[in-house]
Parts: structure tokens; C-alpha cells; sequence
């Protein structure tokens, strides 16, 4: 069944001694005035991530795979291999695959590549789910940089092992707003004719939980101290036409005994105010090492990793 409502939330990543999304330079990522973030596709990757990994039958499109000799495969060649022997000559055939693929029916895709007559195709989906950057919500961009030796010398015969140097940020809360809207897909969908996939609710279902544990699933070096810290879920019901702000500046977040509590005031001001149009509001957070406040009234709270009412 189609997913129709309209959804308007925050997720919170929290980074311990981490580095959640590096720039090119291996450093933490920081805007201008040193305030420290980290990009949409950072989160995007984590989902993917987790879909991919728990939801082995769904096919996820954007997401680098290897051939066998160990190089990433092109933009076609991904293609014909989520779909062998099946190169399609129209439009219509080729948003058909692509919308068969859960992180393009979620985040949508631009894609070009040729047809089995040779012409080029392009297409543009807009993807129902949008997701800002995350921008650290902690009053502290405290990043520190430490020196770690390789078991391998540079060159043959040096006396020297190799020194190389890692980034970590201290501590960081990052927030990143998203909004879903369902009816991005709908012209795309009509367009491409019956047989057509589009967001269903077992979809949203999968979406939420990759939301939930993204971070906390993925592990490596850099990322080791990252964990899904909140989720705040804000469905309309479906007939609703309300637009709701970005939410990065309607949560404050502070701390009280080295315990960390995120105050909803503001949020809680917005959803109060138009209660008319909200069907649910859900939280999702880690309840054994943090506190919220000034939650809206009708928000029902879940431990975030296991899913059980709180």
C-alpha cells in the first residue's frame, strides 16, 4: 500500500571521539565559522548502508560495488548488473528499474546512460525524502589531530617505519532535518504506467528503522564512537497541505552533570500550534544516556534501539 502522509523530523547523530564525516583532508568537516558539520550524503550512507545489509532482497542502486578485479563499477555497468539482460530501449522501461530500487524510490536520482539502441536516456526523479546537512548542535568544535605509525617503512631499505596523522572531533551532536513528501513520485510513477513501484509504507517502515541505526550499525576506524543518538518523527495526516520550517534551530541541547538534555521548546510550540494537522508524533532516543524536555504532549517515546515504548 502507498504511503501517502507527509512526514517532517530530525535525526541526531553523536560522535564520541570520532571523525563522522571527514573532508578531503581527513579533518572533521567545518563551515566557515569553524561550527563543525557534516554532509547529507554522510547520513544518505549510513542508511544506504543498513538497507543494504538487513533488506538483502531490496535492490539499493547508489552505492559503490566492485567488480572482480576489485574497481567500482560504472554508472552502466551498475546498471546491468542490478538488471542482466535487461538493458531497455525507453524511458518508461528504465524508470520502471529504477523505481524498483528502494534508495532511489526514497531518495529519487538524476541518471543518464545509453539505451540498448545506443541513444542516450536521462532522467530526473525527485526523490520524496530530503535530508539537510548535519550541523553540530554542541556548543564545542573541538577537533584534535594525533600521530599514528604504520607497520610498513615507505621505501625499501629506510630505517624508518611511515608516520601518518588521524582527526578526530571530541564530541559533536549533529542534526539533520529531513522531510518526506510522497507526492514527488507521483508524476514519475504516472508517467511510467502500471507495474510501477512507488513509496509504500513497508518502505517507510525499513526508512525509519535505517534511520534509527544507520550510525550505530556501521563500524570502522574512524566512525568507531558514532551512534544514532534521536530520532523526532513528525507525520501529518494525509490531507494535510501544512509546510513545516527546517527543525536545525528548534532544538537546544545542554548539559547538567556531564548528562546530555535536549530541550523542545520551540518544537513543541510548532507541533502544539498545529495540532489540526499532525496524525503522530514519534521519539526515538537513547534513553539510558540522555534526558528530553518540553516534548509536545502528544509525543509517544521509544527506546531507539530496541524499539520499545518508554
Amino acid at each position: 500500500m502507498n504511503f501517502q502522509n507527509r512526514v517532517f523530523g530530525c535525526a541526531i547523530v553523536r560522535a564520541i571521539n570520532a571523525n563522522y564525516n571527514a573532508d578531503f583532508s581527513h579533518q572533521p568537516r567545518t563551515l566557515p565559522n569553524g561550527k563543525v558539520y557534516a554532509t547529507d550524503k554522510a547520513f544518505k550512507y549510513l542508511i544506504k548502508n543498513y538497507l543494504k545489509d538487513l533488506y538483502p532482497s531490496e535492490k539499493i542502486f547508489y552505492f559503490k560495488t566492485q567488480k572482480g578485479d576489485f574497481n567500482p563499477r560504472s554508472l552502466e555497468e551498475t546498471y546491468d548488473h542490478q538488471f542482466p539482460n535487461s538493458r531497455k530501449e525507453s524511458k518508461t522501461e528504465f524508470a520502471k528499474d529504477l523505481l524498483s530500487c528502494l534508495d532511489i524510490r526514497a531518495f529519487g536520482a538524476t541518471f543518464a546512460m545509453k539505451a540498448k539502441s545506443g541513444d542516450n536516456v536521462a532522467i530526473s526523479i525527485h526523490g520524496p525524502t530530503q535530508i539537510n546537512h548535519g550541523i553540530n548542535i554542541w556548543e564545542e568544535d573541538n577537533i584534535f589531530s594525533e600521530q599514528i605509525m604504520s607497520p610498513f617503512a615507505d621505501k625499501e631499505g629506510a630505517e624508518m617505519t611511515t608516520l601518518g596523522r588521524q582527526s578526530k572531533l571530541q564530541e559533536g551532536h549533529y542534526l539533520h532535518h529531513f522531510s518526506i513528501n510522497p507526492k514527488n513520485l507521483e508524476e514519475i510513477v504516472a508517467l511510467a504506467g502500471e507495474g510501477t513501484a512507488s513509496l509504500s509504507k513497508e518502505d517507510i517502515e525499513k526508512l525509519k528503522i535505517a534511520f534509527r541505526l544507520g550510525a550505530t550499525y556501521f563500524d570502522s576506524a574512524s566512525k568507531a564512537g558514532i551512534d544514532n543518538e534521536l530520532l523526532f518523527w513528525v507525520q501529518l495526516k494525509e490531507d494535510s497541505k501544512k509546510v513545516f520550517p527546517t527543525f536545525g534551530n528548534l532544538v537546544k541541547m545542554r548539559k547538567e552533570n556531564d548528562e546530555a538534555i535536549f530541550d523542545f521548546s520551540a518544537l513543541e510550540k510548532l507541533v502544539e500550534d498545529n495540532a489540526e494537522d499532525v496524525e503522530s508524533v514519534e521519539v526515538y532516543y537513547l534513553s539510558s544516556s540522555i534526558k528530553l524536555e518540553n516534548l509536545p504532549s502528544m509525543a509517544k517515546q521509544f527506546d531507539i534501539i530496541s524499539g520499545k515504548a518508554i
